[in-house]
């Protein structure tokens, strides 16, 4: 079972566990919501805006969530990313995966948010307290992150 949606609209935790598979085979769900936070690369933060190429975008977090499903056996995965403008303490992201055990949901989680911090097609710009926007950079960290699976 697979659900990504890319939208405005806010979502919560409890979307993001009702979308996922419940049967006997599921042993363990993990799941990660991403906030708007007052700082960033910038020092003071009052929120985001993300841009995205609608179609495209929604095909590579598909085939992200294929592979993470293929890879560690999973029973469910659902991805909501917000684009937009979004204020502190706004949701970003949301992942959640259901598994038979809980090592594999933990790693695939994991892999799906460093996916989408360095490779996902979306471009971020933080609102400073002036009103300005400033491009959000790709950090190395992400980069050092992302590099770990590659091994399988």
């Amino acid at each position: 079972m697979l659900y990504v949606d890319v939208r405005t609209a806010a979502f919560d935790h409890a979307e993001l566990t009702q979308r996922l598979p419940v049967d006997h085979a599921v042993g363990a769900v993990a799941n990660f919501i991403g906030y708007v936070r007052n700082h960033g690369d910038a020092a003071h933060v009052t929120g985001l805006s993300l841009e995205h190429y609608p179609n495209m975008t929604e095909q590579i977090l598909t085939q992200h969530c294929q592979h993470a499903l293929q890879r560690w056996s999973l029973s469910g995965v659902v991805l909501i990313h917000r684009v937009g403008t979004l204020l502190l303490g706004e949701p970003i992201v949301g992942v959640a995966v259901a598994s038979a055990h809980r090592q594999a949901a933990f790693d695939a989680v994991q892999y799906l948010m460093d996916f989408l911090k360095h490779d996902a097609p979306f471009w971020k710009k933080e609102i400073l307290p002036t009103g300005e926007q400033v491009w959000v950079e790709q950090k190395q960290t992400d980069q050092a992150a992302l590099q770990r699976w590659h091994n399988p």
